[in-house]
């Protein structure tokens, strides 16, 4: 009868490692399969890879790039309004155009003329400037595709060719015309009459509606290519142009990608050179250098195969998944660093000679802690699709995905790469031309020689290497220092100083995306959102309130409530009451003036004749049939709305207010859609935080053999992402679709730095507490290291990058990283010294038998690379 398991073997409430033990015997099974067919597991995943790796082939047709649909909301509340908007308010840029009027942002080029120095936009010198910019749009064109409004183009500007406009000016309305849109850096005197001013905006639109639209396109994709050359040629001095069409911002962010792909082989390069040299021997035999290289090739083909594989399924392809072969290269790169450590340690284990039972023992170890950080991170990706941004979506899946291939190629290609390996170090061949190495005289040889093509094991066997200097600094050194009463007493202050100032930027996250970070830095969308956000910055966007319902205007009660509705929208401290729009306004003035009566539903609809004879574009605001009105809309004018904060307070008490109006009403401006990501983005993002973290929590107690390491690991989680929001707000990275990515990957990467100090320290068997975690440091502090490091190589290059998506990618992991690394090697083991021998796992009551020793086997990894 087989003998009862030890107590701490047993689960318990102190002890969980059911799951660990069948585990690591399925994991020694799979090595030995490895080990005894080594061909198959590196042919299976190359021809996998090779027919995955078709899917590219649909790379072009599954980009989706639409800024709008990728990083809004999927079911905003914006895009609703704007389909009734289109659907009750039709447009006709054919015959009559009014851009107040339109549902979408509409096809147009906008330029931005500044006077030079300190003048005057209205002086000559820059008007004839101005003139001369409009003499060259109308000569590429424009009045052949322009927007029509009563038979004509609609004007660029209307001070443009109106000179007695330009006489007794006044700002902001002028003889009529609104200009606060059209002129920036107004000086009036007192009386409101204007004195000068520094900019002037030109807008000139293009019909859009039916077959027009192509053509249209076609003449701003014209316009993009050549007008860079054309200002230059124009000469012009007085002013200074900065120009931007309703194409410019997506083709911009779909050229990002491609800014990015000459960094991938400067990543690839920096990896398997800090691979190389990690695993570099001075042996012309056991040196690892093809292991290494096998090891960044695993990673590619983890790519590979997995964007091959969700092309191949449909999935959309966003600029932001151009990001993730980075990030996988670096996990990819530390898994390889656990199998190599493994395999090295297995050869110092009693009874582990065959190539089979070292494999077996290398994946009992190695395999259950590439398990562990592969399957937090994993979850947490796939937990980050729950997100109503589409972007998000397309990134966690296609980088989950990639992360399940390459713990699958670890598994497989690269440990019977490892086997192969070792088949060659047996039979004493080079390691670069696998040729036999001879026993050659030593003392004939140069020094060039020895060192090359013999090397310290031709014709010795293998001895025990020394402990890593690296492992030596953190026992002797860095462990002791830590451990001093002092230092840790300074180390709660340093974390109270990091937490306070975590907090404190958290406090002051700023939400959702500036549009002007999808281009990249050089781009002539910078310069113009510089300027319109100068000189431009006052007056907002003019919203509509539209009636979504019929009701009976001719009903003086509805009349009422419906001005009150609009005199509490006026009262809102973002909006200029005197600016307002009102065809019910001027119509009930009119019924007041005794000009017409609107007292009956008949005399209401049949009069309205007379309201559009008199202001022609109210006809555009009313869409009623021959008896009643289905829906209609007013204006309210925005101002002083400047920063993403007042963006998101004007759209929650726009629509706050009208919810508690009397009649069905709806706001809209076309840049509610954007908008519309402030109402989600935090929720989204803690929701998806607070899943993940569950989710890693689980998985740490199944896999893990004790509670209280589970604990540890969660509040450093807590603490890192905390860490992570607050410093990236002083880093100026707002808090939006793009973010909220590298939020999510905190989860999986948290786990990794701080489950293998704190595991270390509660199995450890030394009697005090400062001792468990100098053993703890010395076994697991170089690897940490090491892990983080080739994590920041695989991201490091995106520093480099022309564009905030790819450094905002850079600049979390960087955080994440740093904090991580602060976590397992500063704070963490600190902390533990605090509570003693409190929580102290069962098994340091007996010797540790293998199966029981530390599951997270980053411990291998303190063995040496060199």
């Amino acid at each position: 009868m087989a003998e009862p398991p030890h107590p701490a073997e047993r689960c318990s409430c102190r002890n969980t490692n059911c799951l660990e033990r069948p585990l690591r015997r399925l994991f020694r099974g799979l090595g030995g399969a490895v080990a005894a067919w080594p061909w198959p597991f590196v042919l299976l995943p190359l021809l996998l890879s090779g027919g995955l790796g078709a899917g590219f082939v649909f790379l072009r047709q599954r980009q989706a790039n639409d800024i709008e649909e990728q990083f809004t909301p999927t079911w905003g509340p914006a895009k609703a309004d704007r389909d009734f908007v289109q659907r009750f308010f039709p447009t006709n840029d054919s015959e009559r155009f009014s851009a107040a009027r339109l549902p979408t942002e509409g096809t147009y080029a906008a330029f931005i003329a500044v006077a030079t120095g300190n003048g005057s936009v209205l002086a000559p010198a820059a008007r004839r400037d101005v003139l001369r910019l409009d003499a060259v749009m109308r000569d590429r064109g424009y009045e052949e595709f322009c927007a029509v409004s009563s038979g004509t183009c609609a004007i660029p500007n209307p001070l443009q060719y109106d000179e007695a406009a330009l006489q007794n000016l006044t700002f902001p309305f002028s003889g009529g015309l609104f200009l606060g849109t059209v002129l920036g850096g107004v000086q009036t005197d007192p009386d409101g009459r204007v004195l000068s001013a520094r900019a002037l905006r030109l807008v000139y639109y293009l019909r859009e509606d039916g077959p027009a639209a192509a053509e249209s396109r076609s003449w701003l994709e014209s316009l993009l290519k050549e007008m860079p050359t054309q200002l230059e040629a124009l000469g012009i001095t007085a002013i200074q142009v900065t120009y931007f069409t309703s194409l410019s911002r997506q083709q911009e962010f779909e050229g990002n990608t491609k800014s990015v792909i000459p960094l991938f082989s400067i990543t690839y390069f920096l990896t398997i050179t800090f691979s190389v040299v990690s695993c570099l021997r001075l042996s012309c035999i056991r040196n690892n250098v093809w292991l290494a290289c096998c090891g960044v090739v695993s990673a590619g083909l983890a790519v590979l195969s997995s964007f091959g594989l969700l092309l191949f399924c449909g999935v959309p392809f966003v600029v932001t998944v151009a990001s993730a072969p980075f990030l996988i290269l670096g996990v990819g790169v530390d898994d390889m660093f656990i199998m190599i450590a493994c395999w090295e340690q297995s050869s110092r284990k009693e009874g582990k000679s065959s190539v089979k039972s070292r494999l077996a023992e290398t994946y009992a170890e190695a395999a259950l802690s590439v398990t562990i950080t592969t399957l937090t991170d994993v979850l947490a990706f796939f937990i980050g699709t729950w997100t109503s941004f589409p972007s998000v979506r397309s990134f966690c899946l296609y980088t989950g995905t990639a992360f399940v291939f390459c713990y699958i190629y670890t598994m497989t290609f690269f440990g019977a790469i490892i086997v192969l390996n070792h088949k060659r170090e047996q039979g004493n061949r080079h390691w670069l031309t696998c040729m036999p190495v001879g026993d050659k005289d030593r003392a004939e040889a140069s020094c060039l020689y020895t060192a090359c093509c013999i090397g310290k094991c031709s014709g010795e066997s293998p001895q025990p290497e020394s402990e890593h200097p690296m492992s030596i600094f953190f026992k002797k050194y860095y462990g002791p220092f830590f451990t001093n009463k002092w230092i840790k007493l300074l180390v709660v202050l340093l974390y109270g100083a990091y937490l306070g100032g975590s907090v404190y930027g958290c406090t002051q996250i700023r939400e959702g995306i500036d549009l002007r970070n999808l281009a990249s830095d050089d781009s002539h969308v910078i310069p113009y959102y510089d300027d319109s956000d100068k000189y431009f910055s006052v007056y907002g966007p003019r919203v509509m309130v539209v009636i979504t319902e019929s009701v009976d205007y001719w009903n003086e009660t509805v009349r009422l409530g419906i001005e009150n509705c609009m005199q509490n929208l006026e009262d809102i401290s973002y909006v200029d009451q005197n600016l307002s729009e009102s065809w019910l306004r001027v119509y009930t003035r009119l019924a007041n003036g005794g000009l017409i009566n609107i007292s009956s539903q008949t005399l209401f609809i049949n009069n309205l004749p007379i309201l559009f004879q008199m202001v022609p574009g109210f006809e555009w605001d009313i869409n009623k049939t021959q008896d009643k009105i289905e829906a209609s809309r007013f204006f309210i004018q925005t101002v002083n709305v400047t920063s993403a904060v007042d963006e998101k307070n004007l759209l929650s008490q726009l629509r706050e207010t009208a919810k508690q109006c009397s009649v069905p009403l709806m706001v809209y401006h076309p840049a509610f859609i954007y908008y519309d990501q402030y109402l989600v983005i935090v929720q989204n993002t803690i929701q998806n935080i607070i899943v993940a973290a569950g989710a890693m929590l689980v998985v740490s107690l199944l896999l893990v053999p004790n509670p209280l390491c589970c604990l540890w690991v969660t509040f450093a989680v807590a603490s890192v992402i905390v860490g992570v929001a607050g410093f990236m707000t002083f880093w100026n990275v707002n808090l939006d679709s793009i973010s909220m990515i590298n939020l999510v990957i905190c989860i999986g990467f948290s786990v990794d730095f701080s489950a293998h100090i704190s595991y270390a320290f509660v199995t450890s068997g030394e009697s005090s507490a400062n001792k468990r975690a100098i053993e703890a440091l010395s076994l697991l502090g170089y690897p940490v290291l090491q892990g983080a490091v080739s994590t920041i190589i695989g991201v490091v290059v995106l520093a480099a990058a022309k564009t905030y998506i790819f450094r905002t990618f850079f600049k979390i992991m960087f955080l994440v990283i740093l904090f991580g690394v602060l976590h397992g090697l500063v704070f963490i083991p600190v902390f533990l010294t605090f509570f003693g021998n409190f929580g102290r796992s069962p098994q340091d009551t007996k010797p540790k038998a293998p199966e029981l020793q530390l599951s997270n086997v980053k411990v291998c990894a303190r063995q040496s690379y060199m």
